[in-house]
């Protein structure tokens, strides 16, 4: 008896895809502070939205708590790549505590513009998501009322702020670029005096990301991106295909997560991941593919990353 032959499928891989250079930064930092410091070494929050780099770090030591106060003051303590508010390593210096900072340079960037507005006496609209750990951080570098928050377009419209005159934006990093294109549009509208970025605070990565889904997202049947739900950039990527007129982009964390009947009677499909998502999860979704279809692959490369952060220097020197 001869076994079926698998039907054909052309697997479209995004380039880049994956950890970006404050990703990898942040899991470094958790990893070196093993090595320095031994076991354990307390994160406070997700060092990055990935279940599986969170349980990897959790098996080496580390141990994830949501606030401060659930540390001992005798352990470090690392904060996460989101991002926090300026009142944390203030009460982490107060307890005389260990800590080291695992945000990425590109949201300290943001921090730092909007205290370098605020110095101006200008007051702050800030485009992102309500309750995302990086929004949080961000809106706590200033005192409560500085920072006003924005999520839609409709929102600029019941905006109310102290002096029209004396605003400046700043964004989260991990958005869609579409999408914060009409916010900013509308703020511009309606304040004409708005003060924005030099230059985009969307990230590279995010931007990059979603670049190459956009190239791929109208040859292809459908789409799958790797990444977790409460990551913004991995569901932003999801949207994004689902908009260039993918008929189908689902988000899976990992390759258990795909639903089959889906993806009945495809012939092709593209994959990408989130910039917290490690490449053996692709892989592993790679793979479940290959079992069950003929695969022929092709790479989609839109950009080139070469992006390195350092980490902090009380991780380089010894212990």
């Amino acid at each position: 008896m001869t076994t079926a032959a698998k039907p054909p499928l052309t697997l479209y891989l995004a380039a880049p895809r994956g950890f970006c250079a404050g990703v990898d930064r942040a899991i470094k930092i958790v990893e070196m502070a093993l090595e320095k410091w031994g076991a354990p070494v307390y994160v406070r929050h997700e060092i990055v939205h990935n279940k599986f780099v969170v349980d990897g770090l959790r098996e080496k030591g580390a141990i994830f708590v949501e606030e401060l106060d659930e540390c001992p003051t005798d352990r470090p303590v690392i904060f996460s790549a989101h991002g926090v508010p300026k009142a944390v390593p203030e009460a982490a210096a107060a307890r005389q505590m260990i800590y080291v900072d695992a945000t990425c340079p590109l949201v300290s960037k943001v921090h730092i513009e909007a205290e370098r507005h605020a110095e101006e006496g200008l007051q702050i609209v800030m485009i992102g998501h309500a309750g995302h750990p990086e929004t949080i951080g961000t809106m706590g570098q200033l005192p409560e009322g500085e920072v006003l928050l924005v999520e839609t377009e409709a929102d600029v419209d019941t905006l109310e702020v102290r002096d029209p005159e004396q605003l400046a934006f700043v964004t989260q990093t991990t958005l869609s670029i579409d999408d914060t294109a009409g916010i900013v549009a509308a703020l511009q509208a309606r304040f004409p005096a708005i003060v924005g970025p030099h230059k985009e605070d969307i990230c590279y990565a995010t931007t990059n990301r979603q670049e190459s889904v956009k190239a791929m997202a109208g040859n292809i049947d459908a789409m799958l991106v790797v990444g977790a739900p409460n990551s913004s950039n991995s569901r932003r990527l999801v949207e994004v295909a689902a908009r260039q007129g993918c008929d189908y982009a689902q988000l899976v964390q990992r390759a258990t997560d795909i639903d089959w009947r889906s993806l009945e009677g495809i012939r092709s499909i593209g994959i990408t991941a989130g910039a917290s998502a490690p490449e053996v999860l692709v892989n592993e979704v790679i793979d479940a593919l290959k079992a069950r279809y003929d695969v022929t692959e092709e790479l989609v490369e839109t950009a080139k990353e070469n992006v390195s952060f350092k980490v902090p220097r009380v991780l380089r020197q010894p212990a």
